[in-house]
């Protein structure tokens, strides 16, 4: 389960920018690895309240936190993109260190602004040679194409020059999930490897079913007799096939049936989510003379 990271600076979900960057710095101060040699401990605990600040002193990705949660926050933001734009030589030269230097002469690489926790690069006279730019493609798809994955072909300017890759979308990469493909971002200063480029998918919107997650939902109408007396529909799902459904005598209006392992394929591991039905009881506008005299009859015995 992703970290609350509220949570692990030990604030409010409505702290203030001040409240935030004072509890960063006093934990940052307990934990630094510099007060701390040797102690892997306090190495990962500084590592995961450096994550934390990278995110709730970022306006636009804490609101993103804020919107879709811990989980719903990894899913969309890679350690790079959490880390991209965050300076932690200025953050903690202005708390009393220096730099990212943990001490000796061995330094955290930023990689363009990836993790400030991942390789290490020792620091020399010379011109660091570091990773280009990131790219971001936002590729829209179909929620067929999310279903059963599909075979794209991505038109993206690199290097000053327009360039295109077909990229294969495997099943799941629901809206917010992003394919890596290594090399492919901007070239590195100073001879260093380039970035990366990232495919981010946006599932368009559809006529009749609606995406949420790994789920889908679909509205289906109803007679009101039906609603009484019971039926059996036929559903459609994404990938073209009818499924029958059993509704049961007496259902509401509105009521939700869930036809499990029917939804979207899971892009890692095994299962699917599930096919949510939304039963719509459809009213007459007008009745017949026969009709209404039905009901009236119907009404007199109580109904």
């Amino acid at each position: 389960m992703a970290d609350d990271y509220y949570k692990t600076l030990g604030v409010e979900k409505t702290a203030s920018d001040t409240e935030i960057k004072k509890a960063y710095r006093k934990l940052a101060l307990k934990y630094h690895p510099d007060k701390n040699k040797g102690d892997k401990a306090a190495e990962e605990k500084f590592k995961s309240i450096s994550e934390a600040y990278a995110v709730l002193s970022d306006k636009e990705k804490r609101q993103q936190y804020d919107t879709f949660g811990s989980s719903g926050f990894q899913q969309r933001y890679s350690q790079e993109d959490i880390f991209r734009g965050f300076d932690f030589s200025d953050v903690l030269r202005e708390f009393g260190f220096g730099g990212t230097n943990f001490g000796g002469n061995t330094r955290f690489s930023f990689n363009g602004g990836g993790s400030p926790f991942g390789k290490h690069s020792c620091r020399t006279g010379r011109p660091p040679q570091t990773k280009g730019s990131d790219l971001v493609y936002e590729l829209t798809l179909t929620l067929q194409e999310v279903s059963t994955g599909a075979s794209k072909t991505v038109f993206f300017q690199h290097g000053g020059r327009s360039e295109k890759v077909t990229v294969k979308i495997p099943k799941g990469m629901i809206s917010g999930k992003k394919l890596r493909l290594t090399g492919k971002g901007d070239p590195g200063p100073y001879g260093g490897p380039p970035g990366d480029l990232y495919i981010q998918s946006k599932v368009a919107a559809d006529a009749l079913f609606q995406p949420d997650g790994f789920d889908i939902y679909v509205d289906q109408n109803i007679k009101l007799s039906e609603s009484l007396l019971g039926t059996t529909i036929a559903v459609p799902t994404v990938e073209g096939r009818e499924l029958k459904l059993k509704v049961p005598p007496g259902t509401k209006d509105k009521t939700k049936m869930r036809l499990a392992g029917h939804g979207i394929p899971h892009m890692k591991g095994s299962g699917k989510g599930d096919l949510y039905v939304r039963i719509n009881i459809s009213l007459p506008k007008k009745l017949s003379r026969e009709q209404k005299s039905i009901i009236e009859k119907l009404a007199e015995t109580g109904l």
